[in-house]
């Protein structure tokens, strides 16, 4: 029996406005793209392109990447742009970009980013959700998210999804995900920094990992820690050894 969403409350007010009318309106302000203002080729290549843009964002947008049959299917009406984003998010390359290298709280923000156009409004957001992965997997969490009222209600089955609110970190979707502290020093593009260079080619405590085991210096410090008494050789000349009081002798005077 899968758990119950828990309740959350948004920690700002400005999370419950839904736009500030033309104070929002600048040069940051996204394009909105709907099937209904399809009328070429061009228009749906480009719906396509933004919703590539938004879940998987745009530095990793790649060839080996793209959906061809999802697309395929969304060029000939057969599903819509809302299965269309449940397919990208469901992808192999998208869990490989960005579910495998996260902790499930920090996969909620971005998914959130990705998915709603917004970041999570709080701990107990991340928590709330973190949840539905561990009983549903990723899978159930993203139908969890495209089937939610509040996606209805902002994008609804024919319109990419945007970044609604700009509170912080915009654009969402250029979040990378693979910046996570806990990620860091694991695997990613910050192992390049030159700390890691430093190590792996100049520190002891590498080049004593590349030793084979049994290797005598793997031992060294243990050795020297012991702090062994030494026993060295005594420098005894043969002119001082009394070689006849050495000698065994039974009985009788010696001559």
């Amino acid at each position: 029996m899968a758990l119950p969403l828990l309740e959350y409350k948004p920690s700002s007010q400005n999370h419950r406005v839904k736009s500030f009318g033309i104070a929002d309106q600048n040069e940051n302000t996204p394009y909105i793209y709907r099937i209904e203002d399809v009328s070429s080729y061009t228009d749906i290549q480009n719906i396509i392109w933004a919703a590539y843009r938004q879940v998987f964002s745009e530095h990793e947008i790649l060839k080996f990447n793209r959906q061809v049959t999802l697309e395929s299917q969304l060029k000939t009406g057969a599903i819509s742009v809302r299965d269309f984003i449940r397919g990208l998010a469901k992808s192999e390359a998208f869990y490989r970009l960005v579910v495998s290298v996260n902790n499930n709280y920090r996969l909620v923000d971005i998914t959130l980013k990705r998915l709603l156009g917004r970041s999570s409004y709080n701990k107990e957001e991340e928590i709330a959700w973190s949840i539905v992965i561990g009983t549903k997997g990723f899978g159930g969490f993203v139908d969890a998210i495209l089937d939610s009222e509040e996606y209805n209600q902002a994008f609804g089955e024919n319109t990419v999804p945007y970044q609604r609110k700009r509170l912080a970190d915009r654009p969402h979707n250029l979040v990378t995900p693979r910046y996570g502290e806990d990620f860091q020093e694991k695997v990613g593009t910050v192992q390049t920094d030159w700390r890691f260079t430093l190590e792996k080619f100049y520190t002891r405590k590498f080049q004593e990992k590349r030793l084979a085991e049994g290797d005598p210096r793997k031992f060294a410090d243990l050795a020297a820690a012991i702090n062994p008494s030494g026993n060295y050789a005594q420098r005894i000349s043969s002119f001082d050894i009394d070689y006849l009081a050495a000698v065994p002798y039974r009985g009788g005077n010696r001559r």
